[in-house]
């Protein structure tokens, strides 16, 4: 991991506010993943990353397979740009996309599409046979819970049972142009959930942490019974489960053929409150110095990049470099200007090195990485932003 000093040498003549990514630490990451893993494929969650050649880099090593997308126009670029096991996450809707999709797969792309009812079954139907396409369908199974009346995890899929699923595959072979090869069943709120926020209080924490433990079985329990249902009557060609939090949880299900991750791999803020995970801080953005309005504050230009979520201290970025530097409570990370409280000495032009609170959001902001190695930029990476793109 880069010490301050080596940081302000590589973004020496820089502009800024500049996002990177360091090399040494992604590469730790990736290694990090491939072990907890423990064998099982992993397929790399895009949206957590949203930068073609990082995607690249992480699918070069061996046990990286696949890419998670986040939309269909997503898909379909990468698709043109190469990737090829594309399985798109979230219902897509639109015709114009479908389309879209439906197209590229009759031109030979391997573009899995996400459903949970009979609508968008049929929806996905109708663009591939006019585009004379045979457009591959995963199921997206609910793994939310509920413990003493509270629901925990979120509102995504209508499907939780082998009964709701067997109801939804039973449309997909009445249609026409498309096939079921998938189920896929994300625990988000054992993956996604850190065991100690800082939004939160002691007492909601502990809370959290009992919820993610009861969840475990009873989440184990519903998607094997679902992948038994759907494999016995279909046959799944995947099962997908898991998140960067929960990676060795869903790795020992025997019916999961695959775990996902994404945001492990540039580790933001949220991972350092996890009690189990062991990532290095691999992205971030530096703001520069620009004046001092009094001793011991410097305001910095930009730097207000807060993620999306429940508003909270977690979604904030922070000072991380140099060590001991903090935001203003009056003011925090500001679209235009950051002060930052720091006890030492920090020149006009310096950089103050930030951490984001989530992973993909980052590069929603900035055209390129700069790929850090040591006391140098030794190349630049595109982001979604910077090849045109924004997809959501």
């Amino acid at each position: 991991m880069n010490e301050y000093g080596a940081y302000r040498a590589a973004f020496e003549g820089r502009e800024l506010p500049t996002a990177f990514v360091d090399r040494a630490a992604l590469a730790a990451n990736i290694a990090r993943t491939a072990d907890r893993a423990g064998g099982l494929p992993v397929r790399v969650a895009s949206k957590s990353v949203r930068c073609r050649a990082a995607l690249e880099r992480i699918l070069s090593e061996d046990g990286f397979e696949g890419v998670m997308c986040y939309t269909g126009r997503e898909a379909v670029d990468l698709a043109n740009a190469g990737f090829d096991d594309l399985l798109v996450a979230y219902p897509v809707v639109g015709d114009a996309e479908l389309r879209a999709v439906a197209e590229r797969v009759a031109e030979g792309a391997d573009i899995t599409l996400m459903v949970d009812c009979a609508e968008h079954v049929e929806r996905i139907a109708n663009a591939a046979e006019k585009a004379g396409a045979d457009v591959p369908l995963c199921l997206d199974l609910d793994c939310s819970t509920e413990h003493f009346g509270v629901y925990f995890g979120v509102r995504r899929s209508p499907i939780r049972t082998p009964e709701d699923a067997l109801a939804v595959a039973e449309t997909v072979t009445e249609a026409s142009g498309v096939r079921l090869t998938g189920l896929m069943g994300y625990e988000a709120q054992i993956a996604g959930l850190p065991d100690r926020n800082p939004a939160n209080g002691g007492l909601e924490n502990a809370a959290m942490r009992l919820f993610k433990q009861r969840s475990k079985p009873l989440v184990r329990k519903r998607r094997q019974a679902v992948a038994a249902a759907l494999d016995d009557e279909y046959g799944l060609e995947f099962v997908n489960g898991g998140g960067t939090g929960s990676v060795e949880f869903t790795r020992e299900d025997p019916h999961v053929t695959e775990v996902t991750v994404g945001s492990g791999f540039f580790a933001p803020r949220q991972f350092d409150w996890y009690d189990h995970l062991d990532y290095e801080p691999a992205a971030g953005y530096a703001i520069e110095v620009t004046r001092e309005p009094t001793d011991g504050v410097y305001t910095c230009r930009g730097g207000g990049y807060v993620a999306s979520g429940p508003v909270g201290p977690d979604k904030a970025p922070v000072p991380w470099l140099p060590e001991g530097a903090e935001l203003l409570d009056n003011e925090g990370a500001g679209e235009v200007q950051t002060p930052v409280r720091y006890d030492g000495d920090l020149a006009v032009g310096d950089p103050v090195v930030m951490r984001h609170g989530k992973a993909g959001e980052l590069c929603r902001f900035f055209e390129e990485l700069a790929v850090v190695d040591g006391e140098e930029v030794v190349d630049t990476w595109s982001t979604y932003r910077g090849d045109g793109r924004c997809y959501i």
